[in-house]
């Protein structure tokens, strides 16, 4: 028997997977961008005077042993390999009030020395704006989808938050910063 596994995208958090048990429990994952999971259960009983709830924080490495403890599942396997698409990374960056990139226009990451580098679409609430322009404005609490490889994704990243483009020749930086 094939178990009934939803599967939910949270923007900036992760991935939710749900499914019920045969006994009427509940049993969810939440796949953090960051590498760590969430392991959630919970149980309703139909007059709701016992409800009882287990939420348990598991870093990447230990959602992986009890992924293996428990046998693995198909739905892992397939997410495992889409993540290993040679040198392509997919990531989502939250705005934050206090990044650089908050009340600015997103500009063309190829100007700023990201070539190779593109935002795929800016969520902002429950809408998703594909290929946004240059001019488009990013605010706090919108979600940048970016691909590239994951050098690239990272130096973004930083930049989003800092407005500064790491180089990789130290030289080229002024003294002191």
């Amino acid at each position: 028997m094939m178990v009934d596994v939803r599967r939910v995208k949270l923007p900036g958090v992760g991935v939710l997977h749900t499914f019920v048990t045969d006994d009427g429990g509940k049993v969810g994952v939440i796949a953090h961008r960051s590498g760590h999971s969430d392991l959630i259960t919970f149980s309703d009983h139909e007059d709701g005077s016992d409800v009882t709830k287990v939420s348990l924080r598991l870093n990447e490495d230990e959602a992986h042993t009890l992924a293996e403890l428990l046998g693995g599942t198909q739905i892992t396997e397939t997410l495992t390999a889409l993540d290993q698409i040679p040198g392509l990374s997919i990531d989502w960056f939250t705005v934050d009030y206090d990044d650089h990139i908050a009340g600015q226009q997103l500009g063309a990451p190829g100007d700023r020395g990201f070539v190779g580098l593109t935002v795929v679409a800016v969520v902002r609430g429950d809408s998703a704006n594909p290929a946004p322009a240059p001019d488009f404005k990013v605010f706090p609490g919108d979600t940048l989808v970016v691909a590239g490889t994951p050098e690239k994704v990272a130096k973004a990243f930083s930049f989003f938050r800092t407005g500064e483009v790491a180089s990789r020749v130290a030289a080229d930086a002024p003294p002191g910063g």
